[in-house]
């Protein structure tokens, strides 16, 4: 069982304290002009896969960096640095989320004046990430055609906070029969809110424009324009920080 979360016992105290650091967090990110996007799926939804794919196709543009959560090994951590982009890893051990005090910690060995874009992959898990800010400022919910289409009805919390969801690993759709993407729709329509749905696949037959297009549409947003990248400096290693759970 987690220590920290719901699964436990959280605790009003606990919550407001997260609540605090997260817009501690957020108040940093913004100081920096940083956009920062959580994201959340099941384990095994293709989250990092998809980042690779993302950080390939915009790293000449935007100066990016990722946090990567799991509990145990570094193996994300070091895909998302073969792609040339700095990544630092959280190991929670036990705990089956990441929370604002761990983000927070990690953000002490990022420079965040040198990045644009801050990807944060949460912990694999469809229940508790949704109830703990980081300091975000957009939630994306990766939803695979392996999975249910009716995950939005069984798991309503993470969907209802969802800013995007993305329909991944649509290359497998034609050999997936129990998987409709207009039931997935409806389910998440049902729920009240107003996040729209993208299709993507990352890896055979890689289809990811239109959420390029949604990312450069919220980074344009903040700025208005296209930054230039300055020359790149040596950034610090970045190792693993582990929970302390």
């Amino acid at each position: 069982m987690c220590p920290t979360c719901a699964c436990a016992i959280a605790t009003t105290t606990r919550l407001s304290e997260n609540d605090r650091v997260a817009n501690h967090n957020r108040a940093h990110f913004d100081d920096h002009d940083v956009l920062a996007i959580n994201m959340m799926s099941s384990p095994g939804a293709g989250k990092t896969a998809l980042l690779e794919a993302t950080i390939d196709a915009l790293k000449s543009r935007y100066r990016i960096a990722v946090i990567e959560g799991d509990l145990e090994t570094d193996n994300d951590a070091r895909r998302i640095r073969a792609q040339g982009v700095p990544a630092l890893q959280i190991t929670t051990g036990s705990a089956c989320h990441l929370d604002a005090r761990l983000v927070h910690r990690a953000l002490r060995e990022l420079p965040l004046d040198g990045f644009d874009l801050l990807f944060i992959e949460n912990v694999g898990n469809l229940v508790y990430p949704a109830g703990f800010d980081l300091g975000q400022h957009l939630n994306v919910t990766l939803l695979a055609v392996t999975e249910g289409d009716d995950e939005p009805a069984r798991y309503p919390d993470i969907f209802r906070a969802s800013d995007l969801v993305l329909l991944s690993k649509m290359d497998l759709l034609g050999v997936i029969d129990d998987f409709q993407p207009e039931r997935a729709a409806a389910a998440l329509h049902s729920l009240g809110g107003n996040a729209p749905m993208i299709s993507t696949a990352a890896r055979r037959k890689p289809e990811i424009r239109a959420w390029l297009d949604w990312l450069e549409a919220e980074l344009r947003g903040r700025d208005g324009v296209y930054r230039r990248i300055p020359p790149r400096r040596r950034l610090v290693s970045h190792e693993a920080v582990g929970g302390g759970h």
